[in-house]
């Protein structure tokens, strides 16, 4: 059984909070449009970043991890371009599914980063592979939303 290093402990944190941040962030988004059908979207995906808060925060402390709830420089700036997006927009829709769009495929590559670990637990890697495949999915349904006008 593999344990968590040091190194990956880091890594772990930091994907966590980077998860907490996706999820104000895409609460922020929901909270930005009146458009039923993005809010809805956007409502989901907030939820699902909490639950995969959740998720990796459970593993991490079955391995006696210290957990780091934060909220990192990036997230804050993240959520504050996308408020700067909608209010200054002509399409503040397609604004906000461009920078949704963004800000998921930096977290598939954060994922991918953090799978190259060959010390991950298997739980572990099964749970990272799984959450980065749910995100993966999510680009498809944004495609289906952009032709909101």
């Amino acid at each position: 059984m593999s344990t968590y290093t040091e190194e990956v402990g880091e890594k772990l944190n930091d994907l966590l909070e980077k998860t907490y941040d996706a999820e104000k962030g895409f609460k922020k988004a929901a909270e930005n449009t009146d458009n039923v059908q993005l809010k809805s979207y956007f409502e989901s995906k907030a939820k699902q970043r909490y639950d995969f808060g959740h998720e990796l925060k459970t593993e991490m402390m079955s391995f006696d991890k210290q957990i780091d709830k934060g909220d990192s420089f990036t997230g804050k700036a993240h959520r504050a371009w996308m408020d700067v997006k909608a209010l200054f927009s002509l399409d503040d829709a397609e604004a906000m599914l461009e920078e949704a769009t963004r800000g998921e495929k930096a977290a598939i590559e954060e994922y991918e980063e953090v799978l190259k670990e060959t010390s991950l637990p298997s739980n572990t890697a099964t749970i990272l592979r799984n959450q980065k495949e749910a995100i993966r999915n999510g680009l498809s349904n944004i495609k289906t939303l952009e032709d909101i006008r």
